[in-house]
């Protein structure tokens, strides 16, 4: 790759990530960001929780698991050599019903296969220990879940850009891939790394890609607890999943500025970029409409999605749900928050896309699907993606 030139599509952290890899490994090549936005880590990045997971979910030998457990430690030491801000101030998955035990204690058994470090099972008298106003029958305690600030890491990926000297190209969006990768204003490149997030499926349906899977967006509503409330949640604390959905459900997140947050829940958004319920794109909602798997998923998922509806629509019905894990803390204690955009790729048959999904067209490589815990596994996407161009 020395003497080439590499273009990465979108300054999220993960095409971040990507483009310092390849600088890292390839200092003579010519590697060139292009973010449609007028800074990095505008959309997902910007929009998440800030947790850093330790691969308590993800099916054993997925690139999930593999990604998240490599990623991970990464992460701690890249934050570390930095001084960014890095916590690792634990999770409980609580079970509150024994349907929740059964599932949980199946969970625990897919974490020991990921060799998620320092897990343990505890009982209820076990959650108080370490979260006096939490309330279970059973949970499972990950020591090591951290949490983050990756909007600062994203901009410390893109100084380390800079300095290695790549450049970052702002305000450049993609809107049409010419012969050779002609990307416009100018800019041949020998290959073309999509990390689009959001828009993903849309640019690379641009380098001739299939059309599935399809980013369908759902927004992500969170809650911030009052002040006078905030200090009744140590670290994070969540349900158990349910293994349907590749979503974790409403939990309490702490973040590393103090806050204590509630959520985030998952809502069909009218929007890929809509961060406000009143946000409305009609190209985004005709792509969501007229793809076959968005109504095979609808007709699967339905009574969740009716269920969600209502949580955004209603304060006590989004904490009720809350406060089977904390019943201190009710809807008089929180206030709506900010809301992120989860880009969940769904296939033809209406199938939830779980794994990251990573495909290579000739000298574009593409990355379809890349949910939580993308974040977590950032600097690990990018080893792989930078393996697979030498291929």
């Amino acid at each position: 790759m020395a003497d080439e030139t590499i273009g990465v599509v979108g300054a999220g952290i993960v095409g971040l990530a990507v483009a310092r890899e390849i600088l890292r490994r390839r200092p003579g090549a010519r590697v060139v960001v292009l973010e449609k936005e007028d800074r990095v880590a505008a959309h997902q990045t910007g929009h998440n929780s800030g947790v850093v997971h330790a691969g308590i979910y993800y099916k054993p030998g997925s690139l999930k698991a593999t990604l998240c457990t490599r990623g991970g430690a990464m992460l701690r030491e890249y934050c570390t050599d930095r001084k960014l801000p890095y916590d690792e101030c634990g999770k409980l998955v609580v079970a509150v019903t024994e349907e929740d035990v059964v599932r949980m204690d199946a969970l625990a058994a897919r974490a020991g296969e990921n060799i998620v470090p320092g897990l343990r099972r505890l009982d209820a008298a076990g959650i108080r220990e370490l979260e006096p106003h939490a309330t279970g029958l059973a949970a499972l305690h990950s020591p090591h879940t951290a949490i983050t600030d990756y909007v600062r890491i994203a901009e410390s990926f893109a100084d380390d850009i800079v300095a290695a000297g790549g450049e970052i190209r702002c305000g450049f969006p993609i809107t049409g891939i010419g012969p050779g990768l002609d990307l416009g204003a100018g800019l041949t490149v020998d290959h073309l790394i999509i990390c689009a997030g959001l828009q993903s499926d849309t640019v690379a349906g641009l380098a001739g890609a299939a059309p599935a899977p399809r980013i369908i967006p759902f927004r992500g509503e969170y809650m911030r607890v009052v002040p006078a409330k905030s200090t009744l949640v140590r670290g994070l604390i969540y349900p158990v999943p349910d293994p349907r959905y590749p979503f974790l459900g409403v939990h309490y997140t702490r973040r590393v500025n103090g806050d204590l947050e509630v959520g985030p829940n998952a809502v069909l958004a009218t929007a890929r970029e809509g961060y406000r319920r009143r946000d409305l794109s009609v190209r985004d909602l005709y792509a969501t409409a007229s793809w076959p798997g968005s109504w095979r998923m609808a007709a699967r998922h339905w009574r969740t999605g009716v269920k969600e509806m209502y949580g955004s629509a209603s304060k006590h019905a989004y904490m009720r749900a809350a406060r089977r894990y904390v019943p201190e803390i009710g809807a008089g204690d929180v206030v709506r928050a900010g809301a992120g955009v989860r880009a969940q790729a769904v296939d033809r048959d209406g199938a939830l896309v779980d794994d990251f999904r990573i495909d290579r067209l000739g000298p574009v490589t593409a990355i379809r699907n890349a949910p939580s815990p993308a974040a977590t596994s950032c600097l690990a996407i990018a080893e792989h993606v930078v393996d697979s161009l030498r291929r």
